[in-house]
């Protein structure tokens, strides 16, 4: 009796160690279902341990577990697979889907994580939504992220509202894989047209300050293009489309995987042109081309090669006056003035795995970019004869050379995620700018122009940005996430001036030093029923830009600006899968922001502004009733205000900012019946608010709402679709503004089909 009692108790104490003997690594391969590409940052979850791991860059993972332990996996724009690790395949597809529970991001780390350890407002636009939108122009999708808007100004040239009113300010960082498109200091608001729209595979939008991670222009907040990665199956894939107002683009993308694994290579990209479109002196045409190429020295050592090259050109029309936009009078005043574009950028990455718990990532950079332009904008009238005006042609160009290197080191029995790195770029550039005579006819058109000897400016700056920053996320208890990092910026301008002090650009040759500390810290937590909050406190930093520190002035005098953010949130996800709700209220503080004041001649003149405030609300629901049904709804409340603000003629302390709306919302109802699998099919509203015209607030534009209707159809490998953009035709401008000349108003877009048809090869797996 007694041995069987002691073998009892021996066979009870042993069963823990007999479970933990059943602990095994199950590993594999996750993919897209149609096009068989790896997925990058699936979250594999233990549902048993809540451990979890994310897919890496070839879509492989690895992950303990128990046999009979449940495994699922999730990732942004598909649907969750589950199962036991017993069961589980070597490759494994997900299909996509309109919603997930959990977000996957990248941009709040530079690696990635799980949506719900951001301490911060960030929606990434997945797959799905750029495959089925069909943007002509990136707006059309960055518009459906709750508190963006971005306003089409033609020709893929925009301006951006990120917690910060429409502008053309260096507010706004554009990325391409977590890399500046530009250098700081030479900030361009048209950026993201030098973007190959045919090479992305999400894009993730970041709301609020992120120098801590990124550096200067990340205040109102940071959009990240996260290029494709070359499919494990050779493919090819061209879509032809059009609409009608003369738009014509085809693009076209081959990749594919050596048998290996090693070798991966993906080519693609697009040409685009617009003639005679719905406005005067508007055509443009762009060729882009982007080539990927990956390669795997050893299963811990992969290196990347990213190399872009674009042309662009397009006519510059003019902004239309109030009775031209009301009258439909949609003539341009100019018919020589353009924008020329010519880049070449380069990114070489080494991805190196240590161990499990240790990576390092380097970035090395090349730019090459050259613009020439002669700016509508710059042509002023001769008040003195009427048949003649006054304007400019110019030509700017940079190179870069640069790298970013970040170590990542997780302490698994700290519970602790170490992220250090350090940046550097160096970019000499150039600006030139020369008088011209501008002749106008009797109606007050401007019909010719001619050189003049007059130089107005001429000069090479050498920019120098050095940084290095520091993030720790610790995960103390479960569901509760820390992080805090903080980030050492230091720029340096070397200006050297060709002109002498009586030039129109008359600053001395000068060396100007800028440095700023910004930090950041922030949590997280989630309870047991999806229910998550949020806190953050983060500042942001911007030195002034080249154009506005030296163009046009005898003296430098502009200080750099920061900003201090406040930001809580939330998110539920609903029972059942039903979807996805978010919440965020901001309040930020800049202090010396840089506005432009206008003068008694109807010139702009850069200022430091005393302060200003920003504070809003921002909100997006998703919701899947049914598995044929989707609905997003995002929108958001600001207000952008003056704090203190004279600039010795006007005091606009008080005033609301120009170009400000309360109320943004964009809402989007999806409908996928099962009965014809492969069509969709869904209609989009997107609402803008009034708006003051200047930061006199003496007028208002009444804002606009617009429909818009999309069809599509996948067969076969075919991908057929219909857009009718803006399906009421309302009349409506995208921006409007008013100087001591009149109101300023930038045309939208009338009602437009947008046809198209694509078709997919694929090399049976």
């Amino acid at each position: 009796m007694k041995t069987y009692i002691l073998n009892a108790l021996f066979l009870i104490m042993s069963i823990p160690s007999l479970h933990a003997q059943t602990l095994k690594q199950v590993s594999g391969n996750i993919k897209d279902d149609l096009s068989k590409d790896p997925l990058v940052g699936a979250i594999v979850i233990n549902q048993n341990t809540t451990s979890y791991t994310v897919s890496d860059a070839s879509g492989n993972y690895s992950l303990a577990a128990n046999a009979s332990d449940i495994i699922e996996i999730k990732m942004l724009g598909y649907t969750t697979f589950s199962c036991i690790a017993n069961d589980l395949k070597s490759t494994i597809t997900l299909k996509q889907d309109d919603y997930v529970l959990n977000q996957v991001v990248v941009s709040a780390s530079r690696a990635a994580q799980k949506r719900e350890e951001a301490p911060m407002a960030i929606t990434s636009i997945g797959t799905t939504m750029l495959e089925e939108a069909k943007p002509q122009s990136l707006e059309q999708v960055i518009n459906k992220v709750p508190g963006v808007l971005m306003a089409d100004l033609g020709s893929e040239q925009h301006m951006m509202a990120i917690r910060q009113p429409l502008s053309t300010k260096s507010l706004f960082l554009y990325l391409e894989d977590g890399l500046p498109i530009r250098p700081t200091g030479i900030f361009n608001h048209n950026a993201l047209n030098e973007m190959n729209m045919t090479m992305a595979q999400n894009i993730e939008v970041i709301r609020g300050p992120a120098s801590a991670l990124y550096g200067s222009e990340a205040i109102g907040g940071a959009v990240n293009i996260i290029t494709k990665i070359p499919s494990i199956v050779t493919s090819a894939k061209v879509q032809l489309r059009g609409d009608s107002y003369g738009y014509r683009r085809i693009d076209a993308i081959v990749e594919g995987t050596s048998d290996n694994g090693k070798l991966g290579v993906s080519v693609g990209g697009y040409s685009a042109k617009r003639e005679n479109g719905y406005l005067d002196h508007s055509d443009f045409n762009k060729s882009i081309i982007s080539a990927i190429v990956s390669y795997k020295l050893m299963e811990s050592l992969k290196v990347t090669s990213n190399t872009t090259y674009m042309k662009y050109y397009s006519d510059m029309g003019s902004s239309l006056d109030s009775t031209s936009f009301y009258e439909r009078d949609f003539t341009s005043l100019h018919n020589f003035t353009k924008r020329e574009i010519e880049l070449w950028r380069s990114t070489l990455t080494i991805d190196k795995t240590w161990n499990k718990n240790s990576k390092t990532i380097a970035k090395i950079f090349y730019r090459n970019n050259k613009m020439g332009q002669i700016p509508s904008y710059r042509i002023k009238n001769d008040w003195s004869n009427p048949s003649k005006a006054k304007g400019e042609v110019n030509e700017s160009s940079f190179q870069s050379y640069g790298t970013v290197v970040q170590h990542n080191q997780n302490i698994p029995s700290l519970k602790t995620t170490i992220r250090i790195g350090a940046s550097v770029d160096y970019s000499p550039t150039a600006f030139w700018a020369n008088y011209i005579d501008v002749d106008r006819d009797e109606s007050g058109k401007y019909i010719g122009y001619f050189n003049t000897d007059s130089v107005l400016t001429d000069y090479q700056t050498n920019l120098l940005n050095t940084g290095l920053y520091a993030q720790i996320e610790v995960n103390p208890i479960d569901r509760l996430f820390i992080t805090a990092g903080v980030r050492s910026d230091h720029f340096k301008y070397d200006y050297s001036n060709n002109l002498d002090e009586t030039a129109f650009s008359g600053a001395p040759n000068s060396i100007n030093h800028f440095n700023a500390i910004t930090p950041r810290i922030g949590i997280t937590y989630t309870m047991a029923n999806d229910l998550g909050f949020y806190a953050n406190y983060s500042v942001g930093f911007m030195p002034p830009q080249v154009s506005e520190l030296y163009r046009g002035v005898k003296v430098p005098s502009l200080a750099p600006s920061y900003y201090t953010n406040y930001e809580v949130g939330t998110w539920y996800s609903l029972p059942k899968g039903l979807g996805y709700v978010e919440a965020a209220y901001y309040y930020m503080q800049g202090e010396n922001e840089i506005i432009s004041v206008a003068q008694d001649d109807g010139s702009y003149v850069n200022e430091n502004a005393g302060s200003t405030k920003h504070e809003g609300v921002e909100a997006a629901l998703h919701l899947k009733p049914i598995s044929q049904v989707f609905v997003r709804i995002g929108g958001a409340y600001a207000s952008h205000t003056f704090d203190q603000f004279d600039t010795g003629k006007e005091d606009f302390s008080g005033n609301t900012m120009a170009n400000a709306p309360n109320w943004i919302a964009n809402m989007e109802l999806t409908f996928k019946p099962k009965f014809l699998k492969g069509f969709r099919t869904s209609v989009e509203f997107q609402k803008v608010s009034d708006y003051y015209m200047d930061n006199q607030n003496t007028k208002k534009y009444d804002g606009y709402h617009l429909f818009n209707l999309r069809f599509g159809y996948q067969f076969s490998g075919f991908d057929t679709w219909i857009n009718i953009m803006n399906l009421t035709d309302e009349l409506y401008a995208s921006r409007v503004s008013k100087s001591a000349w009149g109101e300023n108003y930038s045309l939208g877009a009338p009602r437009t089909f947008q046809v198209g048809i694509g078709y997919t090869l694929s090399k049976k797996q």
